[in-house]
């Protein structure tokens, strides 16, 4: 059994083995040049002609784009051979200069790699070559087709306002509206029609009755589901709104279609009839969608409404909005009347100039509702730029309703039904700002968050609808769909970075990657903050550094990896990298010299986390340490950000580095004839009975000297944590003047005698008559001190 199972193993592995090798050569395999050549030539001589249909032109440049694909992936072929050649040839040294010789065996293999990379790149070669040629031919036929695009666009046809296009016109409609009759006349009298529709009848009968109920009980139904919905969730009130108005646009539809297919799977409609009843649904969806958009954009309560107009306002944008879908409906109906019955330039442009102008006036009005959204409510400074948007959009739909009538008028009917994809430009950006409600009333449901702005998961889905919407309005304007595929091979098979071809995927798995990284990262500095390292010894401030720097660390793992991972060869901007390092080093020199002192506190620790600093006049407590600066907050609670650079070439007081043991100094003086050793012994009893001074080592008072107007003394202790050094300080002074005061003790206060020296100055230059012998001294007002001779020449 052993021998039949390795038997079995290896053959398998032989197997799996062949058809590896069969797939890699099946995906190397080289095109059939000659096939290409082929067809290359025939696409140039039918773009030097120009008579081709645009249907053909597509159709030739699809099959071109097929080709030019398979030359992209053979430019990878023998590209493991190649790499390994010009390995070899750098290890054969550089070439020899002019002049010089090498030995003949190194000069014959350097001759044999050169032949063999040149054999080996030569179907690289043919790839290129023919990739080019297939992207020139591409760009030609593009070109061919958007040059007529412009052209039809520039076509001056015939003007509806020349009243001899107008009986024609009448009439080639009232042709049209019987040609419709007599083929449904024609169906309703013919026998085997009728007997089919006959036989057709149950299921008909039943579509009927499907559509009708739709119709008729489904806005009940939803308005049901949507009561058990709001009772799931309270918090879910946008979310479940938004599910039931769509229920009241899809029910509705239904049933319209299934009556229409109902009337069509009786046979009895003609030809023409049916493409207009297969269009019909379709209208009505219109009419429903517009309709939606503008309840949910102008809607009458403001909690839900999402454009905040007045609410007369509101009323009118959301009957325009029913009105211009209408509008658009008729004009759809009245081109493919005109393209069915095969009727004239002229009277399309008699059917068309009525509708155009209708929807010109609409989007004026509309445009101005617009424009002036919430003018003058709000400072032009504090705009958003949903609200600039809004403004934008309403003046380019006056300038849209303004001036297509007026090219419909001259005869340029193509460039006036432009209206119909500003019409749907609108609509679609109506419903990106559903959307990016929904988004925010999903992540409310989700996350209980009261606020969209408290989330980054709504700004990003936002961001993300509105790239979404760039291919279909490319598509509205006139894009075409080859175009916009042909854009996304180019972004899927990437561009050439160096030695290296980059593509879309190659950067999704670098972004990725990185960002799997960084969670990773993250993960473990919040391990590292939460479980590992407050069950160690470490203080604070190293604990915090260890967190940064790893984080540091992994951020730089995490892009090493992904740049690794996506297979990409930077050697060759090492160059540009050198020349950005120079303008960094000059330009960025403050920046880059704060991020090496930021690395410099997290690894030497000066100043940690909880420190109370003082540094450049700024005291306070250290809050944050980061790449850049470092945030303390004063004791006046304002935070201070200092550069790292200033911490690190500067002179920083720590109080609290290692410990937070501190002394404290009291001055105090008293009076004159006191006895120095009673005001010593109370002072110690005092620094000895505060809680937060240690006594080892103990306290002590010193006598600093004799004052001007006291003795001086201070007490000196140390304090178990200094940052109560203000309140110990407040606590001994309150101590001392409760102790001085049983005692006896005088805290003297400076007195100052003030003595006038020419004293005529302030009576105006006389003298005071002098005092009679034996004659009472004059009285002093209260607090005017006697006058007399002293130091000092002032008044």
């Amino acid at each position: 059994m052993s021998g039949l199972r390795r038997a079995l193993t290896v053959a398998s592995a032989l197997l799996l083995g062949l058809w590896l090798a069969l797939g890699t050569a099946a995906a190397q395999e080289a095109p059939d040049y000659a096939a290409w050549d082929r067809l290359a030539q025939r696409a140039e001589t039918v773009v030097d002609r120009g008579q081709a249909s645009d249907a053909a032109l597509e159709s030739l440049r699809a099959e071109i784009a097929g080709w030019r694909d398979r030359f992209l992936a053979t430019q990878d072929i023998n590209a493991p051979r190649i790499e390994t050649l010009r390995s070899q040839l750098d290890a054969l040294g550089p070439p020899p200069e002019a002049g010089a010789s090498e030995a003949d065996d190194v000069a014959a293999r350097r001759a044999e790699l050169r032949a063999r990379l040149t054999e080996a790149r030569a179907p690289l070669v043919r790839a290129d070559e023919a990739f080019t040629r297939a992207n020139g031919l591409i760009a030609e036929i593009d070109a061919l087709i958007r040059a007529r695009q412009l052209d039809d666009l520039r076509a001056l046809g015939p003007t509806p306002l020349n009243p001899a296009h107008w009986p024609a016109a009448l009439a080639d409609l009232r042709e049209a509206v019987l040609a419709l009759q007599r083929e449904t006349a024609r169906a309703l009298t013919s026998e085997t029609q009728l007997a089919e529709a006959r036989n057709r009848l149950p299921a008909t009968g039943l579509l009927l009755a499907v559509g009708l109920l739709l119709l008729a009980r489904g806005h009940r139904w939803v308005e049901r589901l949507g009561e058990r919905m709001r009772g799931v969730s309270r918090r879910g009130t946008g979310v479940w709104s938004l599910l039931i108005s769509i229920g009241h646009i899809v029910l509705p539809f239904l049933g319209f279609w299934a009556i229409v297919q109902g009337v069509l799977l009786t046979g009895l409609a003609g030809q023409d009839l049916t493409q207009l009843l297969e269009f019909l649904p379709w209208a009505v969806a219109l009419l429903l969608a517009f309709r939606w958009l503008g309840r949910r954009l102008f809607d009458a309560r403001d909690a839900d409404a999402i454009v905040l107009l007045e609410s007369g306002w509101r009323a009118e944008a959301r009957w325009y909005a029913t009105l211009l879908a209408f509008l658009v409906v008729l004009q759809i109906v009245a081109a493919q009347v005109v393209t069915l019955e095969e009727l004239p330039p002229a009277t399309e442009a008699v059917l068309q100039f009525p509708l155009i102008v209708a929807i010109g006036l609409v989007l004026l009005r509309l445009g101005q509702i617009l424009a002036s959204y919430r003018r003058g409510s709000e400072p032009e400074a504090g705009i958003g730029f949903e609200l600039r948007a809004i403004r934008v959009l309403g003046a380019l739909s006056v300038a849209v309703g303004a001036l297509a009538p007026l090219l419909a008028a001259v005869g340029y009917l193509n460039a006036a039904l432009l209206v119909q994809p500003w019409v749907a430009s609108l609509a679609l950006g109506g419903l990106v700002l559903i959307l990016q409600r929904f988004v925010q009333d999903l992540d409310h449901l989700v996350t209980g968050r009261d606020t969209a702005s408290e989330g980054l998961f709504p700004v990003l889905a936002g961001m993300a609808l509105t790239i979404a919407t760039l291919p279909v309005l490319a598509l509205l304007w006139g894009a075409r769909t080859s175009e916009l595929t042909d854009l996304w091979t180019r972004l899927r098979d990437g561009f050439q970075l160096g030695e290296t071809r980059v593509s879309l995927m190659d950067f999704i798995a670098l972004v990725v990657v990185f960002a799997l990284g960084y969670l990773a990262t993250r993960a473990l500095q919040g391990g590292l903050r939460n479980s590992i390292l407050p069950r160690t010894r470490l203080d604070k401030g190293a604990q915090t550094a260890l967190v940064s720097g790893t984080g540091y660390i992994g951020i730089v793992l995490a892009a090493l990896i992904a740049v690794s991972a996506t297979g990409l060869d930077l050697s060759s901007l090492a160059i540009v990298a050198g020349a950005l390092s120079v303008g960094i080093g000059f330009g960025l020199q403050n920046i880059v010299s704060n991020f090496v002192s930021g690395i410099i506190l997290l690894i030497e620790r000066p100043v940690s986390e909880g420190d109370w600093i003082e540094v450049g006049g700024n005291m306070g407590y250290v809050r944050k340490i980061s790449v850049r600066s470092t945030r303390i907050e004063t004791f006046d609670r304002t935070d201070v950000v200092i550069p790292n650079a200033d911490l690190v070439s500067g002179v920083v007081t720590n109080w609290t580095r290692g410990n937070t043991i501190g002394r404290v100094i009291v001055p105090v003086g008293v009076a004159y004839g006191t006895d120095t050793r009673k005001v010593e012994r109370i002072l110690q009893e005092v620094a000895e009975d505060h809680p937060m001074v240690l006594l080892d080592p103990a306290p002590y008072v010193l006598f600093r000297g004799f004052g001007a107007d006291s003795l001086d003394f201070e007490i000196r202790a140390i304090l178990r944590d200094v940052n109560w050094v203000m309140n110990a300080h407040s606590d001994m002074n309150h101590a001392i003047a409760r102790r001085f005061a049983e005692e006896g003790i005088e805290v003297p206060f400076a007195q100052r005698d003030v003595w006038l020296r020419n004293p005529e100055a302030l009576s105006g230059g006389a003298r005071p008559a002098p005092r009679a012998e034996g004659a009472a001294p004059a009285q002093r007002p209260a607090g005017v001190p006697e006058t007399g001779e002293g130091e000092g020449d002032g008044q």
